[in-house]
């Protein structure tokens, strides 16, 4: 394979020069393309900000992008309860969330500090602390209103999480979390190239329901990931049960063909880590609309109980990680 290859968009058209070819956007094989314009003017060779972004994280152990092929599966959530639940059980290390869900951004709002505003010093951004060990950045709170809409074509989105990755003085942290928009678009591009160039080590929890609905488009992201070489932590199969606040009684509320095994299946099918379930609490949906602590508010709650099984399983990923000889 040749070096233009490998700067192939997947979906270019075919005989594409690659994106780093001196013919990119003039070539035949270019016409039609709706790429054709970036190409011919864009800058060839590797983005600067690579090398950049590598020096801004390179106090960051281990980074985590937290992904969904489909949209209302509760990846905000998870990556709320992840980024809580880990800073909870370890608070002699430090934990970042970054939210690039460039369009909708929720984080500020789940983790209780919508209204907050950013802080700039020489170093940098200050992201906004919901713990002594917890800190958020996002681009929500740089919105005048919660309201504002983000009407950003792809080129200005990816930007803009170049210049969170560049820009956020987060200090030193043993994991950093990107609450991702759904699918395999700009911006999940962007922070792959960026995130690939880093020390340490990094990886993807997907997140599902339990419909078939929702696998279809997980899968798509499970080989989205396998083509980027974007090692898969693994999958969490979010709003399995209902979990009744009165009794605890969970019962499942979305149905499934007889013979399917839901996200657990599938994890076996196309072979990659199965974490866990987390059941749908309507206690967890009232906190993450009042921005409260849904762990100390309801330490026993079955999803807490789960959510501590699926952390445990995303530790002991890194810490293998980290323990893996140096390639020579």
């Amino acid at each position: 394979m040749s070096a233009n290859e490998t700067n192939i968009p997947s979906d270019a058209p075919a005989h594409c020069p690659g994106t780093q070819s001196d013919d990119a956007g003039k070539a035949s094989a270019c016409a039609g393309c709706p790429n054709q314009q970036l190409c011919a003017t864009g800058p060839k060779g590797p983005d600067p900000a690579i090398a950049l972004v590598k020096e801004k994280l390179a106090d960051v152990r281990n980074k985590l992008l937290v992904l969904s092929g489909k949209g209302g599966v509760g990846k905000s959530t998870v990556t709320a309860l992840l980024s809580r639940a880990m800073a909870h059980r370890h608070p002699e290390r430090n934990f970042g969330v970054l939210d690039i869900d460039i369009c909708g951004p929720s984080q500020p709002r789940v983790l209780g500090v919508i209204g907050e505003q950013v802080h700039q010093s020489g170093s940098g951004w200050s992201p906004v602390y919901i713990e002594d060990n917890l800190s958020l950045m996002s681009i929500g709170f740089l919105l005048g209103s919660p309201d504002d809409a983000i009407i950003w074509r792809g080129p200005k989105k990816n930007g803009m999480i170049r210049q969170f990755l560049t820009e956020v003085d987060w200090g030193q942290l043993d994991y950093l979390l990107l609450d991702t928009p759904p699918g395999t678009s700009d911006e999940h591009l962007s922070a792959t190239t960026f995130l690939k160039g880093t020390d340490g080590s990094w990886g993807a929890v997907l997140v599902t329901t339990p419909q078939e609905v929702a696998l279809l488009d997980v899968r798509k992201e499970i080989s989205f990931c396998k083509k980027l070489a974007i090692p898969v932590v693994g999958v969490i199969e979010n709003m399995t049960g209902f979990v009744c606040p009165k009794c605890t009684t969970e019962t499942r509320i979305f149905p499934t063909r007889p013979g399917d095994g839901g996200a657990e299946q599938m994890c076996t099918e196309m072979e990659v880590p199965y974490l866990g379930q987390l059941p749908l609490d309507p206690r967890l949906t009232k906190c993450c609309d009042e921005g409260k602590d849904f762990i100390t508010e309801f330490p026993d709650s079955p999803a807490v109980k789960a959510l501590d099984a699926i952390v445990i399983k995303v530790r002991q990923f890194f810490e293998a990680e980290e323990n893996k000889p140096a390639i020579k």
